[in-house]
């Protein structure tokens, strides 16, 4: 039974003992419970940071998840906590809940969710730092060499940080030689936890009360008798002040073209004042509402509609073809939002969709719109992060990771192409999926959900035939707009029909991008249209082989080919970054006959160029648009006819919306459907309907040119008239005869260590443990066709269980016990267990 605890206070009368549960930042298997002294009390709320130590004295920046007057269950001691950081809470309590429900369905920590969801200036952790004790007497005999160098150090300096120290004795671990100090009375060592966030401040010029008044200011310009380059810079300030109210110092100084020393005279003469104040480091705009677009019939119908469903099904599925107007009906929902008082989040899954979408709701929304993402920098995330918190901003735009936002009155949630696998968290933990967590976190706060996509996500489009989803159609494109036709050009090897090159020598390979869809590419260059040419693939040439015995350069850490980058002139490895020298010479035969294999959007770039001359080519992947701005750069020059040939990976067919694309080339279909995955149907129906609903959006129906080996593929006759409806007719029997998602839920598990034997030994177990009671549900252990990464070599198993919510938790408690008994075992406990449900 829980004891009461009563703390003294002198004379005050007794208080009752106050407990905080806290999350601390790291992969814990349960919260912590701190005690609360009583000079914090009135300070600590849930939601708000504490500076709380750990064992090992290390400081960190916690979150208060709940005030209790009973201590935790257990005879140990209650370390107190330090500090409260925050006056007021930076989390609400809705956040919290959504932590806690995360932690539980994704089997990790709230730790792991609170290193996901908190900016990286929240979440702070101490530094050590090493400071000379005044009362050491040096001794060299006492001391190794490094260490008395640093001693000597700490006397001049009086403190120094683990890194200088580092870089001191060029020591990667230091910590011994800080143990060998302490204990020779030489150092002592503190902990500091410092706010990282720091409030933007310029400074701004004004003019001195004295010369406020018209007469007294025209009295001083007209006894000007010195320093005219001090009246130039007055009169400038007074244009700039009158033109554009408040007036920046840098600002000033640039455009009057004057040093800071003439200002500084006039502001020595107490003519001028300088002031600092905060200022946003993003600028806003207007707050206003301008829907100054009309809807066709087709599109007020399904708005209607919308509205009527999501008064009775809290989650609607809106289905509307590629180009038929999603975005107007979404800011007709937003624009409602706004004028009730409300906030409203609009996910998306990539960052290259915001720019442009965010163009258009600050045309039609105006200020009321914000952006988060993780090109933002530190700082300005926080600043959003207060903004939404406070019910500044009313809409947010961003990826997965403006879910986590403290969202003040939170009512309406847009999940757009809610079927993109990019919300879906791969590494590290949470390995949450945006869009159900999204269903789940509307459910708890009462909020509308709406899914919207012209390629649903079956388990999605499942769910609205069973009618747990609202369901909404948009059958139309705007405006004048008809669906792009589909034109498969056949790539298959026919040898009966190649003839052999005079001489006998070897007949060239066929191009890349064959003839017919170069001659439909120049025919759309010739009526100033665009092209957009799509491949799935970074970099010049994927793999390289011998072609003597057919060795292929991998990645010393990964079990991968290396892919060739012309940009760097290396061969890279996407999975863990490494790059190595060109290979000209087989490691196993030593033949220099090294032959580049496939293809990347670098050789496709290089190829169009070539092939179309007078065309300006530009390349939108990953490498490409590595700077803040860089896609809505390449994305508005494309908008404004200075690109004619877009050359990209799936980052240009996520809902772009580009009037004068009147050609999508896709050259290499086979990659996107000889994939080794039971999702591999649905994903290329997706993609090439997707890419394909870039073209003709606009006036003049547009063409999709499609080339691969296997031009009767059964998903083909569904792309071909743009059937979603039959696609999922017949996939979803497929997915039923397998019992594949939705008719279960996969729940994946990997073991990763540096030892091949040590990782299938752990999986072994836990797969022993498991078929004890779920022997009918799990596949494995087996090594996956990539079985190796960052020298982490991997086993894994699948446990594909009903959908039965009783049976999930049960099976994720059993999972969770076996995760321990591996990391009680002396050998395995170094294997690190991966525990992915809902996997992709």
């Amino acid at each position: 039974m829980a004891h009461n605890t009563f703390i003294s206070t002198g004379s005050s009368p007794a208080l009752r003992a106050v407990y905080a549960e806290i999350i601390v930042p790291l992969h814990l298997g349960k919260t912590l419970t701190w005690l609360v002294p009583p000079e914090w009390q009135q300070e600590a709320k849930p939601g708000c940071r504490a500076q709380v130590q750990l064992k090992k004295g290390r400081h960190y920046a916690g979150i208060i998840k709940s005030i209790s007057n009973e201590p935790p269950p257990g005879n140990f001691d209650i370390k107190p906590i330090l500090s409260i950081i925050d006056e007021s809470p930076i989390l609400h309590q809705e956040q919290l809940k959504l932590w806690q429900w995360m932690a539980e369905y994704y089997c990790c920590s709230e730790g792991d969710v609170m290193q996901a969801a908190l900016p990286s200036h929240l979440k702070l952790t101490s530094e050590s730092i090493v400071h000379f004790n005044e009362a050491y007497v040096p001794d060299p005999a006492m001391l190794h060499d490094k260490a008395y160098l640093v001693a000597e150090a700490l006397e001049i300096r009086k403190q120094l940080t683990l890194k200088e120290i580092e870089q001191l004795t060029d020591l990667k671990n230091v910590y011994p030689l800080i143990k060998e100090l302490t204990e020779a009375g030489a150092a002592i060592v503190s902990e500091t936890l410092e706010e990282k966030y720091k409030p933007r401040v310029e400074t701004y010029i004004t003019l001195a009360p004295a010369y406020q008044s018209e007469e007294a200011l025209q009295l001083l310009i007209n006894d000007w008798s010195k320093a005219p380059k001090q009246l130039d810079l007055l009169l400038a300030f007074l244009h700039y002040s009158r033109t554009e109210g408040s007036v920046q110092k840098t600002a000033l100084l640039k455009k009057a073209g004057a040093s800071p020393a003439v200002l500084q005279g006039l502001v020595t003469k107490e003519v001028l004042q300088q002031h600092k104040r905060e200022v946003d480091r993003i600028p806003g705009l207007p707050k206003q509402i301008e829907l100054s677009f009309t809807l066709n019939n087709g599109q007020q119908l399904a708005l209607q509609e919308l509205r009527q469903t999501l008064t009775s099904k809290p989650v609607t599925l809106l289905h509307g073809i590629t180009g038929s107007g999603k975005t107007m009906l979404y800011i007709h929902l937003l624009a409602e939002a706004i004028q009730a008082g409300q906030q409203a989040l609009f996910l998306v899954p990539e960052i290259a969709l915001t720019s442009q979408l965010v163009r258009r709701l600050h045309q039609y929304l105006g200020g009321n719109v914000g952006v988060y993402h993780s090109k933002f920098n530190p700082q300005e995330r926080i600043e959003l992060w207060n903004k939404t918190r406070n019910g500044e901003i009313s809409v947010i735009v961003g990826a997965r990771s403006a879910l986590f936002l403290p969202f003040h009155h939170l009512q309406l949630i847009i999940v757009d192409e809610e079927h993109d696998s990019s919300y879906k968290q791969y590494d590290p933990a949470p390995r949450y999926h945006a869009r159900d967590a999204a269903i789940f976190y509307g459910l708890m706060l009462g909020a509308k959900v709406v899914l919207g996509s012209a390629t649903p996500s079956l388990e999605s489009y499942f769910n609205a035939q069973e009618g747990k989803f609202g369901l909404v159609h948009l059958a139309d494109r705007f405006g004048e707009a008809h669906l792009p036709d589909l034109q498969v050009i056949d790539t298959s090897y026919k040898p009966a029909k190649i003839k052999p090159a005079a001489g006998g020598e070897k007949l060239p390979p066929p191009p890349l991008v064959r003839q017919e869809a170069q001659d439909a590419i120049q025919q759309a260059l010739d009526a100033r249209k665009q092209v957009l040419v799509f491949q799935n693939r970074r970099g010049y040439n994927p793999m390289q082989s011998c072609q003597s015995c057919g060795w292929v350069p991998k990645c010393r850490y990964c079990d991968v080919s290396l892919t060739f980058h012309k940009s760097t002139q290396k061969l890279h490895c996407h999975y863990c970054g490494t790059t190595y020298p060109q290979v000209s010479q087989c490691e196993r035969c030593l033949n220099t006959d090294m032959k580049p294999l496939h293809f990347g959007t670098e050789q496709l770039e290089e190829l169009m160029a070539a092939l179309f001359p007078q065309a300006k080519v530009a390349r939108m992947d990953t490498d490409s648009v590595r700077g803040k701005h860089a896609h809505e750069q390449i994305i508005r020059q494309f908008e404004q006819g200075d690109i004619q040939i877009l050359v990209g990976t799936q980052m240009i067919v996520k809902g772009l919306d580009f009037d004068h694309v009147a050609v999508v080339c896709i050259p290499d279909g086979d990659a996107i459907l000889n994939f080794a995955d039971f999702r591999v149907n649905e994903r290329a129906f997706q993609l090439i309907e997707q890419v394909a609903g870039r073209s003709g959006r606009k006036g003049d129906k547009g063409s999709v040119l499609l080339q691969l080996k296997q031009p009767n593929h059964p998903v083909l006759s569904f792309l071909r008239q743009h059937d979603y409806p039959g696609f999922y007719a017949a996939e979803i029997i497929n997915r039923q005869e397998f019992n594949y998602p939705p008719y279960s839920r996969i729940i994946k598990l990997q073991c990763r260590h540096t030892n091949r034997d040590l990782s299938g030994q752990a999986m072994d177990k836990i797969c022993q443990w498991l078929r004890t009671r779920y022997n009918d549900y799990l596949s494995g252990p087996a090594e996956p066709g990539i079985n190796r990464i960052r020298n982490q070599y991997i086993t894994e198993c699948m446990l594909k269980m009903p959908r039965n919510s009783q049976m999930l938790v049960q099976v994720k408690d059993d999972i969770q016990k076996c995760v321990s008994a591996i990391g009680s075992h002396q050998s395995l406990k170094r294997v690190r267990i991966i525990i992915d449900v809902d996997a992709y």
